[in-house]
């Protein structure tokens, strides 16, 4: 039997613990490099009305699997310490996000607070230095819309809005549109899109906020008002912070149908029609003025209830957005999808399901030559993962698929629709000047002046 000499033996453990030092001081450096190059993510609004999280939560969870969570920042002290604790009770904890944005300066930023504190939020963030991923609806007024695109092209940022119908649902929505726009459907293609309606209510009592939420900070820009929980759960239903099933559903439908149209960069010339407001809304009544605080309603729902409004583009185009679309004449009737018809044909598309005679006889080739358009209308890139869009966009610098400039023009058309509600009557827009054509009284609901602290 052999003996290694001790200077010998002394010499090779040396060596091999000096190997495996370097091995491990490697790896955690390795380690610490690839964590340090992973964005830092906060998340801005993570409760509401949908159980135990809002699509706020939902979405920044879906980020956080793109880089480090670092920070939350919610109204609600509950929903805050919920997020933090499935993030093992790391996270920087804030009410305001004023204070979240100066004091961990993120990355990223996911917004998914109630409609109107989008556009305040994101400005902040995208000034701060972050790029941001923002629920839908964006905007509350089309001039909010107006200043979130100057902002992003000031900045520089990366800016996704979460209208993933743009790139999920088995792309879909996407062949749809790309039906279009290779002439499958012929000329003279319309749009009739169907949202659903929406609820009234009686009128709501108010109550001392809990201790636990910063009501005043809730409320934010728009007018102060007495907290009620059905105020807070269920804000769509109320124009001050939503529009209704307009913006709700209509970010949806209504940008996919005007994509299809070939309007994403545009949008109508005149818009008409009508629909039934709750009937706390009186016949004649101010909406600027509610907005400035200078006219009032009962405490209850307020947004449209049903409607049946026209747009019609300038080259003739038109899209009619309803609550429920039927047409007796040839058996149509639907309450939420859209249905595009031309010349050559109709398909009938929502999250269920893409149909009509067109695509029942798409031939192999057909199907190749579609999935080449959509590669293009998704800016080369495969559609598939909305989340993932935004990272892979953060790398190149590319525009995300759902853009903050397209979504603008969605949203405008969306809210053109809820003002020719209020009105009462016919309007027309001029979609370059971003204004309605010699009526100050419509113009007058393209803003809202915020409250003071509040501003964007």
């Amino acid at each position: 039997m052999s003996m290694q000499p001790r200077r010998d033996f002394l010499k090779t453990s040396a060596a091999g613990s000096a190997a495996v030092a370097a091995t491990l001081w490697n790896a955690r450096m390795s380690a610490a490099q690839e964590a340090s190059n992973k964005p830092r993510i906060a998340a801005i609004g993570v409760g509401g009305s949908r159980g135990r999280y809002s699509q706020g939560g939902g979405i920044a969870r879906r980020a956080s699997k793109f880089g480090e969570m670092i920070a939350v920042c919610d109204v609600d002290d509950l929903h805050t310490a919920e997020f933090n604790k499935d993030f093992g009770d790391k996270l920087g904890m804030y009410r305001d996000y004023r204070d979240l944005l100066s004091k961990e300066k993120p990355d990223v930023v996911t917004i998914g607070t109630p409609d109107h504190w989008h556009v305040p939020i994101a400005i902040a963030a995208l000034r701060a230095g972050s790029d941001v991923y923002c629920e839908k609806p964006l905007t509350l007024t089309i001039d909010e819309g107006k200043q979130i695109c100057q902002v992003v092209k000031e900045t520089g940022r990366v800016f996704q809005v979460g209208t993933q119908q743009r790139s999920q649902d088995n792309s879909r929505f996407l062949k749809a549109i790309a039906m279009v726009h290779s002439g499958r459907l012929g000329k003279n293609v319309n749009a009739y899109v169907a949202i659903g309606g929406a609820p009234t209510c009686e009128p709501i009592e108010g109550s001392a906020a809990p201790d636990d939420l910063d009501w005043n900070m809730w409320v934010g820009p728009a007018q102060a008002v007495e907290y009620s929980e059905k105020r807070r759960k269920e804000f769509r239903w109320f124009y001050q912070y939503s529009g209704g099933k307009m913006t709700d559903w209509g970010a949806h439908h209504i940008d996919i149908a005007q994509w299809a149209l070939g309007h994403q960069d545009s949008g109508p010339v005149k818009i008409s029609g009508t629909g039934t407001l709750p009937s706390i809304v009186p016949a004649e009544f101010d909406w600027a003025g509610l907005f400035k605080g200078d006219a009032t309603l009962p405490p209850a729902f307020n947004t449209a209830v049903n409607f049946s409004i026209d747009l019609e583009y300038a080259d003739g185009a038109k899209m009619s957005v309803n609550d429920v679309y039927k047409r007796e004449s040839d058996n149509v009737d639907f309450g939420n999808g859209i249905l595009l018809e031309g010349d050559a044909g109709r398909i009938f598309v929502n999250r269920g399901k893409l149909e009509g005679r067109p695509i029942d006889q798409l031939t192999e080739k057909d199907n190749q030559e579609l999935d080449a358009i959509i590669i293009e209308l998704c800016k080369g890139k495969q559609p598939g993962n909305h989340m993932g869009n935004f990272f892979d966009c953060r790398e190149d610098g590319s525009l995300p698929i759902s853009d903050v400039y397209t979504h603008h023009r969605t949203m405008t058309a969306c809210h053109l629709c809820n003002i020719a509600l209020m009105l009462k009557r016919d309007l027309n827009w001029d979609p370059k000047a971003e204004r309605f054509v010699n009526d100050e009284a419509a113009n007058a609901l393209l803003s809202r002046e915020s409250r003071p602290g509040f501003t964007a």
